[in-house]
């Protein structure tokens, strides 16, 4: 019996190369362009207050004043101003969104600010992250007593307000701080002089801040140490280091990162909250609720001095908040089709 021979010649194939998760997952996040657009604000942002205004001459010096100038308005700016403002403000078009009641550059402190502000954003996310990942991994994979007692102290943490128990801290860092502290303290108290009263800050957030991050690992790896790919790693001898670090860690940590993104607010709005008490970075260190609070005895007059560190907050917050969207609808499986 003959056998039909199948003529020889280029066959045409097209081949697909299947994406990765992660590339899928990119593909997605890059089809959202709010997500998109913040990114590239949030990218602006780190680059002019890290890069262009400590290292170049763009920028005024956020601290030095100029009492001639003080209470500055450019003339484009007068609409925001009460009527008749031109009669006592001070018409100045060397400052581009005017000065402060001391003739400090607005738009510098605003720029310098921002940095005050992404430092607390990463430092507190990048702890929260560390201590409340690692935290909850072992809790949830160690299960039984293990899992209850380390639960029981996140439940007794958690207990106290979050706010009160910053400020208390705070409060005493000040304190110690005044006092003229010795030994461990005193050396802590220098380094936040240097750093212009952030150390103390990270500390207080960072102390209190990772608990809600060890409760959603806990759950994440809860719902994966059962899955097939577990038992397997386990049944050839994987030690439970290798177990966590290794296989559940890297399947549970694109969720982690995307709660991480979605409490940055909160800690952008617990700075700016902390300085405008007079509990955050020590004046005369730029802080946005600094600007807010200095600025906000005279916003019937000058409302400018308020709208600039107000607007610069809402925008940067906003764009962390559709970031974080944007990283949850690209990393959510239900999100594929």
């Amino acid at each position: 019996m003959a056998v039909a021979e199948i003529p020889a010649g280029p066959v045409d194939a097209v081949v697909r190369k299947e994406r990765s998760l992660f590339q899928q997952s990119l593909h997605r996040l890059l089809q959202n362009k709010m997500a998109v657009v913040s990114t590239v604000f949030i990218g602006l942002l780190f680059f002019t207050s890290f890069i262009v205004a400590p290292y170049t001459n763009v920028f005024k010096d956020p601290i030095e004043q100029d009492l001639s100038a003080n209470n500055a308005v450019p003339e484009w700016m007068l609409f925001l101003l009460p009527p008749g403002a031109e009669n006592y403000a001070t018409i100045n078009n060397d400052y581009i969104l005017g000065a402060d009641h001391l003739g400090r550059d607005v738009w510098s402190r605003a720029i310098n600010g921002a940095r005050i502000s992404l430092s607390v954003a990463l430092v507190a996310s990048v702890v929260s992250l560390a201590i409340g990942t690692v935290y909850g991994v072992v809790s949830g994979y160690a299960g039984g007593r293990t899992d209850s007692i380390l639960m029981r102290i996140v439940d007794f943490i958690y207990g106290f307000p979050f706010l009160i128990t910053v400020i208390l801290m705070q409060s005493f860092f000040k304190a110690q701080a005044r006092q003229g502290a010795t030994g461990i303290m005193g050396a802590m108290v220098s380094i936040n002089n240097t750093m212009g009263g952030l150390f103390f800050l990270f500390i207080a957030i960072a102390l209190v801040n990772w608990i809600g991050m060890a409760r959603i690992a806990r759950g994440q790896v809860l719902s994966q140490k059962k899955k097939e790919y577990v038992e397997a790693a386990e049944s050839i001898g994987a030690t439970d280091t290798s177990v966590m670090g290794k296989h559940i860690l890297p399947n549970i940590l694109g969720p982690l990162i995307v709660a991480e993104t979605l409490a940055i607010p909160g800690y952008i709005f617990l700075e700016a909250f902390l300085s405008f008490i007079g509990l955050g970075v020590d004046p005369p260190t730029p802080s946005w609720g600094i600007m807010i609070s200095e600025a906000a005895r005279g916003i019937r007059s000058f409302p400018n001095q308020v709208l600039v560190p107000a607007i610069m907050l809402s925008v940067t917050t906003l764009a962390f908040n559709f970031l974080g969207d944007g990283l949850r609808d690209a990393f959510d499986p239900r999100m594929k089709q």
